[in-house]
């Protein structure tokens, strides 16, 4: 006789680590009912949420509490990686010896752009432009850590970054006039503001290619943020970055989970990533276009994240709420 699968009649539990009902809820469950679909024995699926320090808390979760038998899955937050290398405070795992599942929402590019009554149509007069007013959510978001290394590295005069909005606000900021410029997502100024591509109503200067070489169509006038850099350093400081970026918020398995069971959800989430009805269900469930990178490619990008001390050090520095150190 046939052994059976050893998911048939398991319940798996996917450890989110955030509130429910918000978008990155909404991406968990969106792929966690293709995941369902391509498990040998095809095993129940609950989800389980533990928010707190944006995702750490769960992480640390899954590293030291968490049972490594197939049936824990996290889905985190996209800090994960950052808060780990840059020595956050409260990390207590090593996400270097997590398993990794891929993720829906990463890859993608990031645009740096102004409003147009800035007057900043090019990267000279950006330059010369003194106390460009930057949007952000929260020292250390992304979007944060970003426009601070477009200050650093074209560089900018005495950039100014105000914090504390969520991301529509900043947009509606940057309209009102009370701020020059923000990072953000490609996708979602397509989504959400095509006219002001369309038309020209903002400035765009810079993007950022998550992986590096994945050229967007609407934005191959716009130089990669690494061509700024002028050292290795400097490249590696952009690289690391990137890096955190292309994590995404990832589903993840505790250190020590059966290789055999690891193999069997990568494979699992490989195959739903790529079901033809995956796309169309997330875009339905989420308001967003699925930005997927696959479990390979998760994994070995974040196992070749650069670790040089002086990048680190220097990253953390660029993320944090001082000014920006000398170049």
């Amino acid at each position: 006789m046939a052994q059976a699968p050893f998911y048939q009649g398991k319940t798996i539990t996917v450890l989110q680590g955030r509130e429910p009902g918000g978008t990155g809820d909404l991406r968990a469950r969106a792929t966690t009912q293709f995941l369902q679909k391509y498990i040998p024995g095809n095993p129940t699926i609950i989800h389980e949420f533990m928010g707190g320090g944006g995702g750490l808390r769960a992480a640390n979760h899954m590293f030291t509490v968490a049972k490594p038998d197939g049936l824990a899955i996290g889905s985190v937050s996209s800090g994960m990686l950052g808060s780990a290398i840059l020595g956050g405070a409260g990390v207590k795992y090593q996400f270097e010896k997590f398993h990794y599942l891929g993720a829906a929402d990463a890859g993608g590019h990031y645009v740096f752009y102004t409003r147009k009554e800035a007057g900043t149509n090019n990267l000279e007069k950006l330059r010369a432009a003194s106390g460009i007013r930057i949007g952000a959510q929260s020292v250390g978001h992304s979007n944060y850590n970003l426009a601070r290394l477009v200050a650093f590295l074209l560089p900018l005069k005495e950039a100014r970054f105000v914090t504390g909005y969520s991301s529509p606000e900043i947009d509606a900021a940057v309209l009102r006039g009370e701020l020059d410029a923000r990072f953000n997502q490609s996708h979602t100024i397509l989504q959400r503001y095509p006219e002001w591509l369309d038309k020209g109503l903002m400035d765009f200067h810079v993007v950022l290619e998550i992986p590096r070489g994945d050229k967007h169509p609407r934005f191959t006038n716009q130089p990669e943020l690494e061509s700024f850099a002028k050292t290795e350093k400097e490249r590696q400081l952009v690289q690391l970055q990137r890096g955190f970026r292309l994590s995404g918020s990832p589903f993840i398995l505790p250190p020590g989970t059966p290789r055999e069971r690891v193999t069997i959800l990568q494979d699992a989430m490989t195959k739903a990533f790529k079901d033809p009805e995956f796309s169309g269900v997330f875009k339905k469930m989420v308001g967003d276009d699925a930005e997927i990178v696959f479990p390979a490619a998760m994994d070995k990008g974040i196992k070749e994240l650069p670790r040089n001390p002086e990048v680190v050090e220097l990253l953390t520095k660029i993320a944090g709420p001082n000014p920006l150190p000398p170049r």
